[in-house]
């Protein structure tokens, strides 16, 4: 099948399906003899196993490491435990980074009542504060 049929089938661009062949998560290809690339549905199937992997938000590196693994189905599994288990604790981080957001930005929607004036908003002064506190912790730096 052509490009344009595997990115229907897949429901990804064609840009997509190219930028995986350049990062060979996705064999490049037979060409046909009008120079088209010809994809098997040994691609599709990759390429649905790859969406899948980017649906739970692995990167390139983790899918590939993944899809290094299963190419060799008789290896031990221990490397895509690992790399899941990876995976899950860079997401643990992320979400503690989200909350001490969510925290903040709750605090400084807290600071300003919606009837107020620009020049009074809270959360225009709150922002000002933290980029003066930035400057300053910056200028005591050696």
């Amino acid at each position: 099948m052509k490009i344009g049929q595997l990115a229907d089938k897949t429901g990804l661009s064609i840009q997509t399906i190219r930028f995986y062949e350049r990062k060979a998560l996705l064999s490049a290809p037979e060409r046909t003899q009008s120079n088209y690339r010809s994809y098997s549905d040994d691609a599709l199937k990759q390429l649905l196993f790859i969406k899948q992997c980017r649906a739970l938000d692995m990167t390139i590196e983790e899918i590939s490491l993944v899809l290094e693994t299963r190419a060799n189905p008789e290896s031990s599994c221990e490397s895509v435990n690992a790399t899941i288990d990876k995976h899950i604790d860079d997401i643990r981080q992320r979400i503690t980074e989200l909350d001490a957001l969510q925290k903040t930005l709750v605090s400084m929607r807290a600071a300003c009542d919606d009837d107020k004036k620009i020049r009074e908003c809270g959360v225009l002064h709150e922002l000002d504060n933290i980029v003066e506190a930035h400057k300053l912790s910056k200028n005591h730096e050696y």
